[in-house]
């Protein structure tokens, strides 16, 4: 399994907006590709600025057969969706699980 994980700044009113429409667009249309296993949103009570989203790929080849056309278009669709400046990704990592327990 890999993990692709972001963390984002987001103006802090908008937080809730950012969370309901990333489900909305980048959810619904990566849920679509084989390979997807499941995403995690997770916000802080402490920094209200901060969101971080973990994707969970069966392989780094699933992950990255997502069509580049496809991920610009879904960005656009976003970035519409939120509003210019109202977000950013701050730092992207990948991760490949060695070990999980139940």
């Amino acid at each position: 399994m890999v993990i692709e994980w972001l963390k984002f700044r987001v103006t802090p009113e908008l937080r809730e907006k950012f969370v309901q429409k990333d489900d909305e667009i980048w959810t619904a249309t990566l849920s679509q590709y084989p390979g997807f296993l499941s995403k995690e949103v997770w916000i802080s009570p402490d920094q209200l600025d901060e969101v971080i989203t973990i994707i969970h790929w069966e392989s780094m080849e699933a992950w990255k057969s997502v069509p580049q056309d496809v991920l610009e278009a879904t960005d656009a669709r976003f970035n519409q969706a939120m509003g210019a400046g109202n977000q950013r990704i701050d730092e992207a990592a990948r991760y490949q699980v060695r070990k999980r327990h139940p």
